[in-house]
């Protein structure tokens, strides 16, 4: 149990530092006494269940796929953190696992008769029913590992055991990036004895029901795209025009933008059945609208609000300066350093934030520790004086994140001012395309609800 005594309180900590906003929506369903079963989607890797593990008090442990467990360093890790194998076919049939199908199945009985043993003291497991992670906005088809699992446990009680399988959604807003956000949308959960009568008359009829029930419970609670293309084109109207779409967002939550996302997608769905042609052009027009800004290296912020900016953010800019600059002298390398190992170690998207985790993990204590010893010894020579110097770096490197959040800003207004300056009938263009574009959105806005 070493993750949960040592890993999980600097799990925590790091995974607060990597994520800006953690939003756990019925977060009381999470916190539900075992025996539990807990099945996630799964689009980043390490990050989803260690985004559960240190949102449930209780210890949860894992079914991870049989690859991990073949080096003993991983294995050793692995199974401090409670984790169970799971052997599958794709693995098998590459080399990387039991060679026959009898051997397979007597493998994941094993790890069956584990999940049994473990749920029946009233444990908690999670598996991920999809069974591979890939970076995306859609839900994979299910297997039936974890319906098996779970009325397999309750046949052994006979239906007596009190197990339920909680569904939980997660959903990403930019899984890639260093201080995105998360919601953790987690589903009412379902009672597994409800199907013990069709389990006794038809056990793969009953798995087949309750991966389905799994399925819709998530399905509800994901923003699920069709394809890159859908996927694309509903980011980009997010992220350029989702403050005039969600004009009462709150900035307090997540589910607001969760909503927008999705209804964006229904929208989008019933304009190709309805009114495909103007669907057409809104996506013509967005993408003129797009090159044009790209064209002139600006963005939709900075045209926007190019006139925002006022002299006490300004003064702010300037008086703030020399504690950013304080921040990156003293943080900039273990900052920059995950990124560079994750970008150099995959092209995958999906392992791309857990490698800059782990890194990170490794790179700011080491950095802040070096960087204590060579302050006392050559400046300080007062652990007092090192110590407030300690707490200085990450207050200083937030900040300098922030500080330079601001300045990106003003600088995009500033090019949108200047192109205003240099070739007004561009600017005036851009704001009538832009316009015209805002007016369509609203019109088909108006369109849409009124007809649904």
């Amino acid at each position: 149990m070493l993750f949960y005594t040592v890993m999980k309180p600097l799990l925590q900590v790091a995974l607060r530092v990597f994520f800006r906003r953690i939003e756990v929506l019925h977060r009381e369903r999470l916190a539900l006494p075992g025996p539990l079963l807990l099945a996630a989607n799964h689009p980043n890797t390490l990050m989803d269940p260690l985004l559960t593990a240190i949102n449930r008090r209780q210890p949860v442990a894992f079914l991870a796929k049989s690859t991990f467990f073949k080096n003993p360093v991983v294995r050793a890790i692995m199974e401090s953190g409670n984790s169970i194998p799971i052997y599958r076919r794709q693995d098998a049939e590459a080399g990387n696992g039991p060679t026959t199908p009898q051997q397979l199945a007597a493998q994941n009985e094993a790890s069956f008769g584990r999940c049994y043993d473990y749920l029946s003291h009233g444990g908690t497991i999670m598996i991920f029913p999809e069974g591979t992670s890939v970076s995306e906005r859609r839900l994979r088809p299910l297997k039936t590992g974890a319906a098996r699992i779970a009325l397999g446990a309750e046949a052994r009680h006979n239906f007596q055991l009190g197990l339920r399988v909680v569904p939980i959604a997660t959903n990403y807003f930019d899984p890639s990036r260093f201080r995105s956000d998360v919601l953790l949308n987690v589903a009412p959960p379902i009672v597994v004895a409800d199907y013990a009568a069709l389990y006794a008359t038809d056990p793969e009829a009953a798995a087949d029901q309750l991966t389905d029930a799994i399925r819709e419970a998530l399905e509800r609670r994901l923003v699920i795209t069709r394809d890159a293309a859908e996927d694309a084109f509903v980011q980009q109207i997010e992220r350029t025009f989702g403050d005039h779409l969600n004009p009462d967002d709150d900035p307090a939550t997540l589910y607001d933008n969760f909503q927008l996302s999705q209804t964006l997608l229904q929208a989008l769905a019933w304009f190709e059945q309805n009114a495909p042609a103007r669907l057409v052009a809104m996506r013509q027009q967005l993408q003129t609208y797009l090159a044009t800004l790209q064209q002139h290296h600006l963005t939709d912020a900075g045209l926007e609000g190019q006139r925002r900016g006022t002299i006490v953010g300004l003064l702010n800019l300037i008086l703030g300066a020399p504690v950013w600059l304080y921040g990156v002298l003293n943080n900039y390398l273990p900052y920059i350093l995950p990124s560079m190992v994750a970008q150099r170690a995959t092209k995958e998207a999906e392992f791309v934030a857990p490698i800059m985790l782990v890194v990170g993990m490794i790179t700011f204590p080491l950095a802040y520790t070096l960087q204590a010893a060579a302050v006392q010894r050559w400046l300080t020579h007062d652990w007092r004086l090192t110590a407030l110097y300690v707490l200085s770096l990450p207050i200083t490197g937030f900040y300098a994140l922030s500080y330079w959040n601001t300045l990106a800003a003003r600088l995009e207004r500033l090019r949108a001012l200047r192109l205003f300056r240099r070739a007004p009938a561009v600017g005036a263009e851009l704001l009538q395309q832009r316009a015209a574009l805002v007016a369509q959105l609203e019109d088909a806005r108006t369109a849409y609800l009124a007809r649904t």
